[in-house]
């Protein structure tokens, strides 16, 4: 019995993380929707502006964003092609491995980013305070 009860605690904890996940997704999707971004589009700009200023060249190859966000490759790869299309953006072979495709945020990209980032973060610091 108190196996079953532990068993079931642990799955009552994972399902409030879901909710918890689906909830914020979806309150991120609202704020970011006003500045033409959903949540992924999001994580894969603030991913690429950690790298560092616009000029500096600094890219991610695909496989490294596919790495830290969780999205399957086709996926993934439709994102930055919107994201490309919309001038956010490069895409490239890159210059050490000519099988890999590199991204690098513009300065539109990053300008975006500057604008959208106290918008993401004030939705995780409310939807995660609230959680605690």
């Amino acid at each position: 019995m108190a196996a079953n009860k532990a068993e079931q605690e642990l799955v009552e904890q994972w399902r409030d993380i879901l909710a918890l996940h689906a909830r914020t997704q979806s309150e991120l999707d609202r704020a970011l929707s006003g500045h033409g971004l959903c949540s992924s589009d999001f994580e894969v700009l603030d991913l690429l502006a950690e790298g560092g200023a616009a000029d500096d060249g600094t890219t991610y190859r695909v496989q490294e964003i596919s790495e830290r966000i969780h999205l399957s490759q086709s996926a993934l790869s439709r994102l930055i092609g919107r994201l490309e299309k919309e001038g956010l953006v490069d895409r490239a072979m890159c210059a050490v491995d000519r099988r890999g495709v590199c991204v690098a945020l513009t300065a539109k990209g990053r300008a975006l980013h500057g604008e959208v980032r106290p918008v993401q973060r004030a939705v995780l610091a409310r939807m995660l305070t609230e959680a605690g």
